[in-house]
C-alpha cells in the first residue's frame, strides 16, 4: 500500500533596508528557510553566482540531500542483509552545467562511499548493496540526472 507524506518549508527574504530601489544593481541572494521545529537555515547563492560563500546554497543542499539519503538507504539494506556496518563516509561531487542564457542543471552526481564492515566475507555483498540503496533512495529517485557510485569497502 502506498503512503504519502507532506513536507513543508517556508522562505523569508527582504531587501536591504538602507538601499534605494534605484541604487540596486542586483538583489541580495541571502535568505532564510524555516522548517517547523528546526533551526533556521541561512542560505545564499553559491559564490560563483554572487552569493555569500560562508552560507549554504541550494547546490550544497541538493548534494547533501543525495549523500545523506543514499547513506540512510544503504544502512537500511545492510541491516536487512545482516551486514554490520562500522563506519561510513563519502566525499561526493556534483557537476553543474550553466548555459549561456544563465539556466543550468546538474548533469551528474558522483558518490564515493567508503564503508567499513565487520565481516570480510560480506565485502562483495556490501558493495553490491549500493545499487539497491540507490533504487530505494527518495532523493535519487527524484533526480533527472545520473547518480553514480564509486564505492569502497574494507574490514
Amino acid at each position: 500500500m502506498k503512503s504519502e507524506h507532506l513536507f513543508k518549508a517556508a522562505i523569508k527574504w527582504n531587501s536591504k533596508q538602507n538601499q534605494e530601489q534605484s541604487e540596486r544593481k542586483f538583489y541580495s541572494k541571502t535568505h532564510q528557510i524555516k522548517i517547523e521545529g528546526k533551526p533556521i537555515l541561512d542560505i545564499s547563492a553559491a559564490k560563483a553566482f554572487k552569493g555569500d560563500p560562508e552560507l549554504y546554497n541550494p547546490e550544497d543542499l541538493l548534494l547533501s540531500s543525495l549523500v545523506s539519503c543514499h547513506m540512510m538507504s544503504y544502512l537500511y539494506v545492510c541491516s536487512q542483509n545482516g551486514i554490520d556496518v562500522l563506519e561510513y563516509s563519502d566525499n561526493a561531487e556534483a557537476t553543474l552545467e550553466v548555459s549561456v542564457d544563465g539556466s543550468g542543471r546538474f548533469t551528474e552526481v558522483r558518490l564515493h562511499p567508503k564503508v567499513k564492515i565487520a565481516n570480510a566475507d560480506q565485502i562483495e555483498l556490501s558493495l553490491e548493496l549500493h545499487k539497491k540503496a540507490n533504487q530505494l533512495c527518495f532523493i535519487a529517485n527524484s533526480c533527472n540526472f545520473p547518480v553514480l557510485h564509486n564505492a569502497v569497502c574494507e574490514v
